[in-house]
Protein backbone atom coordinates (compact mmCIF):
# COMPACT_ATOMS: atom_id res chain seq x y z
CA UNK A 1 0.00 0.00 0.00
CA UNK A 2 1.14 3.34 -0.86
CA UNK A 3 0.19 6.84 -0.25
CA UNK A 4 1.24 9.66 -1.75
CA UNK A 5 0.92 13.70 -1.01
CA UNK A 6 0.68 17.07 -2.62
CA UNK A 7 4.02 18.36 -1.43
CA UNK A 8 6.47 18.91 -3.90
CA UNK A 9 3.99 18.96 -7.15
CA UNK A 10 4.98 20.47 -10.16
CA UNK A 11 2.44 21.52 -13.02
CA UNK A 12 2.89 22.08 -16.24
CA UNK A 13 0.92 23.79 -19.47
CA UNK A 14 1.36 23.12 -23.14
CA UNK A 15 -0.46 24.29 -26.43
CA UNK A 16 2.72 22.23 -28.72
CA UNK A 17 1.19 20.46 -30.41
CA UNK A 18 2.45 18.14 -33.39
CA UNK A 19 1.04 17.37 -36.30
CA UNK A 20 -2.03 15.14 -37.07
CA UNK A 21 -0.89 11.39 -37.05
CA UNK A 22 -4.10 9.91 -39.12
CA UNK A 23 -5.22 6.81 -36.92
CA UNK A 24 -7.00 4.47 -39.19
CA UNK A 25 -7.65 1.50 -36.84
CA UNK A 26 -8.13 1.69 -33.25
CA UNK A 27 -8.35 -2.36 -31.23
CA UNK A 28 -10.22 -3.26 -29.14
CA UNK A 29 -8.30 -4.61 -26.05
CA UNK A 30 -6.31 -3.64 -22.95
CA UNK A 31 -4.17 -1.40 -23.52
CA UNK A 32 -5.71 -0.15 -27.00
CA UNK A 33 -3.49 -0.60 -30.21
CA UNK A 34 -4.05 2.33 -32.96
CA UNK A 35 -2.80 2.04 -36.64
CA UNK A 36 -0.80 5.30 -37.64
CA UNK A 37 1.79 5.01 -40.67
CA UNK A 38 4.62 6.74 -40.33
CA UNK A 39 4.14 8.15 -36.30
CA UNK A 40 7.20 8.69 -35.23
CA UNK A 41 6.60 7.60 -31.43
CA UNK A 42 8.90 6.01 -28.98
CA UNK A 43 7.67 4.64 -25.34
CA UNK A 44 6.43 6.99 -23.14
CA UNK A 45 5.76 9.94 -25.46
CA UNK A 46 2.59 11.87 -24.37
CA UNK A 47 0.07 12.17 -26.99
CA UNK A 48 -3.10 13.87 -27.64
CA UNK A 49 -5.64 11.50 -29.39
CA UNK A 50 -8.53 13.12 -30.83
CA UNK A 51 -11.25 9.80 -31.37
CA UNK A 52 -14.93 8.83 -32.20
CA UNK A 53 -14.67 7.27 -28.58
CA UNK A 54 -16.11 9.27 -26.19
CA UNK A 55 -13.74 8.19 -23.54
CA UNK A 56 -10.63 8.56 -25.52
CA UNK A 57 -10.91 11.82 -27.46
CA UNK A 58 -9.75 14.99 -26.07
CA UNK A 59 -7.32 13.21 -23.51
CA UNK A 60 -3.73 12.85 -23.40
CA UNK A 61 -1.70 9.36 -23.11
CA UNK A 62 1.57 7.69 -22.55
CA UNK A 63 1.88 5.61 -25.80
CA UNK A 64 4.24 2.36 -26.62
CA UNK A 65 5.75 2.48 -29.69
CA UNK A 66 5.17 -1.27 -31.51
CA UNK A 67 6.51 -0.65 -34.87
CA UNK A 68 6.21 2.06 -37.59
CA UNK A 69 2.90 1.69 -37.81
CA UNK A 70 1.17 0.82 -34.85
CA UNK A 71 2.00 2.04 -31.39
CA UNK A 72 0.19 1.22 -27.56
CA UNK A 73 -1.99 3.31 -25.73
CA UNK A 74 -0.92 3.05 -21.92
CA UNK A 75 -3.69 2.55 -19.81
CA UNK A 76 -6.40 2.27 -22.13
CA UNK A 77 -9.03 -0.20 -21.98
CA UNK A 78 -10.92 -0.71 -24.93
CA UNK A 79 -12.18 -4.18 -25.06
CA UNK A 80 -15.21 -3.65 -23.85
CA UNK A 81 -17.03 -3.22 -27.64
CA UNK A 82 -20.60 -2.69 -26.44
CA UNK A 83 -19.25 0.78 -25.29
CA UNK A 84 -15.93 1.27 -28.22
CA UNK A 85 -17.78 0.75 -30.94
CA UNK A 86 -15.40 -1.85 -33.36
CA UNK A 87 -14.47 0.53 -36.06
CA UNK A 88 -15.97 3.67 -34.29
CA UNK A 89 -12.55 4.62 -32.47
CA UNK A 90 -10.60 6.59 -35.41
CA UNK A 91 -9.49 9.52 -35.49
CA UNK A 92 -6.02 11.12 -35.09
CA UNK A 93 -3.04 11.61 -32.66
CA UNK A 94 -1.08 14.86 -32.19
CA UNK A 95 2.83 14.19 -30.01
CA UNK A 96 2.73 16.72 -26.95
CA UNK A 97 6.06 18.48 -26.03
CA UNK A 98 7.46 21.81 -24.94
CA UNK A 99 5.96 21.71 -21.73
CA UNK A 100 6.27 24.96 -19.59
CA UNK A 101 5.88 25.11 -15.97
CA UNK A 102 3.32 26.81 -13.70
CA UNK A 103 5.20 29.09 -11.64
CA UNK A 104 5.10 30.01 -7.96
CA UNK A 105 1.81 27.59 -7.14
CA UNK A 106 0.70 28.04 -3.56
CA UNK A 107 -2.64 25.68 -3.68
CA UNK A 108 -4.78 23.57 -5.57
CA UNK A 109 -7.91 22.51 -5.65
CA UNK A 110 -9.78 19.78 -8.05
CA UNK A 111 -13.39 19.57 -8.88
CA UNK A 112 -15.20 17.04 -10.53
CA UNK A 113 -14.67 13.56 -12.44
CA UNK A 114 -17.37 12.25 -9.99
CA UNK A 115 -20.25 9.69 -11.06
CA UNK A 116 -23.33 11.67 -11.73
CA UNK A 117 -27.24 10.02 -11.42
CA UNK A 118 -30.36 10.18 -12.05
CA UNK A 119 -32.66 10.01 -9.65
CA UNK A 120 -35.80 7.74 -10.68
CA UNK A 121 -39.34 6.85 -8.75
CA UNK A 122 -41.32 4.70 -10.76
CA UNK A 123 -44.65 4.80 -9.24
CA UNK A 124 -45.04 1.29 -8.48
CA UNK A 125 -42.09 1.22 -5.80
CA UNK A 126 -41.55 2.91 -2.65
CA UNK A 127 -37.89 3.54 -2.91
CA UNK A 128 -36.31 5.33 -5.50
CA UNK A 129 -33.68 4.54 -7.44
CA UNK A 130 -29.96 6.18 -8.61
CA UNK A 131 -29.04 5.18 -12.24
CA UNK A 132 -25.29 6.50 -13.45
CA UNK A 133 -25.35 8.60 -16.26
CA UNK A 134 -22.17 9.39 -16.39
CA UNK A 135 -19.05 11.67 -14.95
CA UNK A 136 -19.30 15.46 -13.85
CA UNK A 137 -16.70 17.67 -15.54
CA UNK A 138 -13.34 18.36 -14.62
CA UNK A 139 -10.95 21.22 -13.42
CA UNK A 140 -8.32 22.39 -11.20
CA UNK A 141 -7.91 25.21 -9.99
CA UNK A 142 -4.17 26.61 -9.00
CA UNK A 143 -3.76 29.58 -6.89
CA UNK A 144 -0.19 31.51 -8.16
CA UNK A 145 2.02 33.97 -6.25
CA UNK A 146 1.61 36.94 -8.40
CA UNK A 147 4.16 38.14 -10.61
CA UNK A 148 3.46 40.27 -13.74
CA UNK A 149 7.00 39.96 -14.98
CA UNK A 150 6.82 36.36 -15.18
CA UNK A 151 7.25 35.19 -18.27
CA UNK A 152 5.03 32.05 -18.02
CA UNK A 153 2.20 33.62 -16.61
CA UNK A 154 2.24 36.82 -19.45
CA UNK A 155 1.92 32.97 -21.75
CA UNK A 156 -0.67 32.15 -19.86
CA UNK A 157 -2.71 35.10 -20.08
CA UNK A 158 -2.76 35.32 -23.55
CA UNK A 159 -4.17 31.58 -23.97
CA UNK A 160 -6.52 33.03 -21.31
CA UNK A 161 -7.65 35.44 -23.33
CA UNK A 162 -7.53 34.18 -26.61
CA UNK A 163 -9.83 30.65 -25.82
CA UNK A 164 -6.90 28.26 -26.83
CA UNK A 165 -6.84 24.56 -25.42
CA UNK A 166 -3.92 23.41 -23.64
CA UNK A 167 -2.74 20.42 -22.43
CA UNK A 168 -2.03 20.16 -18.68
CA UNK A 169 0.52 17.94 -16.60
CA UNK A 170 1.24 17.49 -13.25
CA UNK A 171 3.68 15.73 -11.49
CA UNK A 172 3.69 14.21 -8.09
CA UNK A 173 7.05 13.94 -5.88
CA UNK A 174 6.15 10.29 -5.78
CA UNK A 175 6.55 10.03 -9.50
CA UNK A 176 3.02 10.01 -10.32
CA UNK A 177 2.05 12.06 -13.35
CA UNK A 178 -1.48 13.32 -14.14
CA UNK A 179 -2.62 14.56 -18.11
CA UNK A 180 -5.53 16.53 -19.10
CA UNK A 181 -6.59 18.68 -22.03
CA UNK A 182 -8.95 21.80 -21.96
CA UNK A 183 -9.70 25.14 -21.61
CA UNK A 184 -7.21 27.54 -19.38
CA UNK A 185 -8.75 30.83 -17.89
CA UNK A 186 -6.39 32.92 -15.66
CA UNK A 187 -7.35 36.09 -13.74
CA UNK A 188 -5.41 39.15 -14.03
CA UNK A 189 -6.54 41.12 -10.93
CA UNK A 190 -4.64 39.87 -7.87
CA UNK A 191 -6.19 39.15 -4.63
CA UNK A 192 -4.67 41.17 -1.91
CA UNK A 193 -5.02 39.79 1.79
CA UNK A 194 -2.76 41.18 4.54
CA UNK A 195 0.06 39.33 5.35
CA UNK A 196 0.00 36.83 2.41
CA UNK A 197 1.43 36.66 -0.89
CA UNK A 198 -0.57 38.44 -3.53
CA UNK A 199 -2.53 35.82 -6.01
CA UNK A 200 -4.10 35.20 -8.70
CA UNK A 201 -5.96 32.22 -9.84
CA UNK A 202 -5.16 29.67 -12.56
CA UNK A 203 -8.29 26.92 -13.53
CA UNK A 204 -8.53 24.05 -16.07
CA UNK A 205 -11.46 22.99 -17.21
CA UNK A 206 -10.98 19.25 -19.18
CA UNK A 207 -12.66 18.05 -21.95
CA UNK A 208 -11.82 14.92 -21.82
CA UNK A 209 -10.06 12.27 -19.04
CA UNK A 210 -7.40 13.02 -16.80
CA UNK A 211 -5.33 9.72 -16.85
CA UNK A 212 -2.55 9.07 -14.62
CA UNK A 213 0.98 6.84 -14.86
CA UNK A 214 3.28 5.60 -12.16
CA UNK A 215 6.67 6.41 -12.64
Amino acid sequence: MSYAFPEGAKFFFSENFGPAKAITAFTNANPAVATAAAHGYVDNDEVLLVSGWEDVGDSVFRVDQIDAASFGVKSLNTSDAAWYSPGAGVGSAHLVSGWVEIPQVLTIATQGGDPKYTTISPLARRNSMNVPTGFNPTSITLTLGHDAANAAYQAMLDISRSLRKVAFKMLLSGGVASYGYGYLAVSEMPSLNVNQANQVTASFSLLGRSISYAS
